[in-house]
């Protein structure tokens, strides 16, 4: 399972009682998960999970090349992930002679170990909550249009002043539609190098038939290590580098576990659509999940015809192939799982309830029609969705098909420039600005202080 990473979150859970179901942001922990926790056995303080002065237990779980969750395991930037996590690293430093994916591979030292193209790993540094930065900006009588850029603008702002001058890696993220912001700040190293990895019969055993199951029985790990320069920062891939030595790492425990101990995961997990309304459940349901496992498949077995006749090809597809049917179990385990617990018959209960009091005469004018147009939205969308999934299922599928998207974007942005270019030219035939400038208060409402503005005079 690839894990899409928009946020760094954990949940509690005892081995043998019902787990406590949900997703929480680390800086919450301690104001409303520690005690609680703690009460099941945990025997850590939440600043010893979260803490932004001081090594802790984030520090030791990273962002895996942008997806998947991984776990730094020694003093040496030692890194395990799963092994479809390091599926891709893996298919492109195999080839027809030392074929790893296949084979397997294990470095008997530093210098065995092998750096791919592209690969890094993600630290998580800090987050923080800029709701009421953003939403102070905007109001109910904008136009949605006018809303999303001066939103836009405000995330821009605080990605770069976070970010020390390039340093960290600055996300804002938007939850609960909107209703929230936070911002994450990472640090990405990119010299990442394989260890080991068992060979596929091991560590894709059972193939992805047995993905997205409970149990498995798979090796589903392989190991790598992340590099630095000699003060421990990131830097572009040198033999100069050295093995990271982390803030934190997780030691290894070989006491094993005993019933009723506490557990709890802590990573990087994927999208929740935990507050989608009935009718977008019945839309996937019905329309967009069905039309993506249909494309999926036929995108599968054409790319399964080539492969198996060459090694070379079998080879370069494997990690796309495996994506590909990576999505396509998941969605149907999705269509199945939604079908089997009847979830939007529970969501049509919920939203009875919520009918009922948005009629009420103080609610009515505000929150009234709120159902019927999420409604009417899914109803003239069912189709375009069934669409955008076939086209979406077979586009994994090929490493061409999306290369007339791409030409588009980069004859647009051509164009732009171009037109750019022309702008800048006529405006410095009809004006040119003197190096003096002017101080004059500021007009904004969120700053006090002055700025400056450039003198233009009309040009010859």
């Amino acid at each position: 399972m690839k894990k899409v990473a928009l946020l760094f979150v954990f949940c509690a859970a005892t081995l043998f009682a019902m787990a406590d179901e949900g997703m929480w942001f680390l800086m919450h922990i301690k104001r409303l998960n520690e005690a609680d926790m703690q009460k099941k056995g945990l025997q850590l303080t939440a600043e010893e999970i979260y803490s932004i002065n001081h090594s802790s237990l984030k520090d030791a779980i990273v962002q895996f090349n942008g997806g998947c969750t991984a776990e730094i395991v020694s003093p040496n930037g030692l890194v395990f992930t799963n092994h479809h996590c390091g599926y891709g690293a893996i298919a492109e430093l195999s080839t027809k002679e030392n074929d790893y994916l296949t084979n397997g591979f294990w470095a008997k030292n530093y210098n065995e170990e092998l750096k791919p193209k592209s690969l890094y790993v993600r630290f998580f540094v800090r987050m923080d909550d800029v709701t009421k930065r953003i939403l102070s900006l905007v109001n109910d009588k904008m136009s949605e249009k006018e809303r999303n850029a001066i939103i836009q603008k405000e995330i821009a702002k605080i990605e770069k002043e976070n970010s020390e001058n390039g340093k960290y890696v600055v996300n804002v993220k938007s939850f609960y539609n909107g209703n929230e912001y936070y911002y994450f700040v990472y640090q990405d190293y990119h010299d990442v190098r394989l260890v080991g990895t068992p060979p596929s019969s091991i560590g894709k055993f059972g193939g992805d038939t047995d993905n997205w199951e409970w149990p498995r029985h798979t090796g589903d790990f392989s190991i790598f290590r992340v590099y630095g320069d000699k003060d421990g920062n990131p830097a572009p891939y040198s033999k100069d580098n050295v093995p990271l030595k982390p803030k934190h790492y997780l030691p290894i425990s070989l006491k094993g576990f005993q019933e009723g101990d506490f557990s709890m995961i802590l990573g990087y997990p994927g999208r929740t659509n935990r507050w989608m309304p009935a009718a977008g459940i019945d839309q996937n349901v019905f329309y967009a999940y069905p039309a993506w496992v249909e494309a999926s498949k036929v995108g599968m077995d054409a790319m399964k015809r080539h492969m198996d006749k060459d090694q070379e090809v079998n080879i370069n597809y494997a990690s796309k192939y495996s994506s590909v049917a990576n999505y396509w179990k998941n969605r149907q385990g999705m269509i199945d799982a939604l079908t089997k617990h009847k979830t939007s018959a529970t969501k049509r209960k919920a939203e009875k309830k919520f009918l009922k009091w948005a009629s009420k005469p103080a609610n009515k004018e505000q929150y009234g029609d709120v159902i019927q147009i999420i409604n009417d939205y899914y109803a003239s969308t069912n189709l375009k969705a069934r669409h955008d999934n076939y086209l979406t299922g077979m586009l994994r599928s090929s490493t061409f098909a999306t290369l007339p998207y791409s030409l588009g974007n980069g004859l647009k942005q051509y164009a732009a420039n171009e037109n750019n270019r022309k702008e800048l030219k006529t405006s410095s035939r009809g004006f040119h600005c003197r190096q003096l400038r002017k101080t004059i208060p500021s007009t904004g409402n969120r700053r006090l202080g002055r700025r400056t503005k450039p003198l233009c005079s009309q040009g010859r």
